[in-house]
């Protein structure tokens, strides 16, 4: 699955995406606003690209490309797994742009991306999503992206010695058809 739009493409990670993930889950700016289960060495991240590719309609890891005069370079990254297999959920998680392509709003035209993919290709009726309450700059692209702010969850994660809050969004094809989501 490749994806496409205004300079920027998502496709799904291969072993060759392996070292620019790791270094990217552990780049200072990225690590501390990722879950903290979220796999950050060589050997799961692996992992996770192989089931992306024996699970494709379950499961998924992608790579955020930026065209740079012609040619694709990358950017990014972000997921999902589903949630629910009746009532076709899926959680989105892992999106992480490198701070060198910060700014740029790729992220916003990624999510557009990967959520035209679940719900028309893949056939999910919602999306959802949590964020750290910290990660203002999260907040504020979930928004932009068309999802809808549901609530929060106080004090459920433990981000060494402070308690924060998850911030929990939600996105069903109805949002996109009235507009939010475009």
């Amino acid at each position: 699955m490749t994806a496409e739009q205004d300079g920027v493409r998502i496709r799904r990670a291969t072993p060759e995406d392996c070292e620019f993930l790791v270094e990217l889950l552990t780049h200072e700016g990225v690590d501390p606003y990722l879950a903290v289960v979220r796999p950050r060495g060589r050997e799961r991240v692996l992992a996770e690209i192989e089931r992306s590719h024996t699970e494709p309609e379950e499961f998924g890891r992608f790579v955020i490309e930026v065209d740079a005069d012609g040619s694709w370079r990358a950017a990014g990254a972000m997921g999902f797994e589903i949630a629910n297999r009746r009532s076709r959920i899926a959680n989105l998680g892992g999106l992480a742009v490198h701070p060198d392509f910060r700014g740029r709003r790729l992220a916003d035209t990624a999510a557009r991306l990967l959520q035209r993919h679940l719900l028309d290709d893949l056939g999910y009726h919602r999306l959802q999503l949590e964020i750290y309450g910290f990660n203002e700059r999260a907040i504020r692209h979930a928004e932009r992206a068309g999802f809808v702010r549901e609530g929060v969850r106080r004090k459920a994660y433990r981000r060494g010695d402070t308690w924060v809050d998850g911030v929990l969004f939600g996105l069903v094809r109805e949002d996109l058809e009235d507009g939010r989501a475009s």
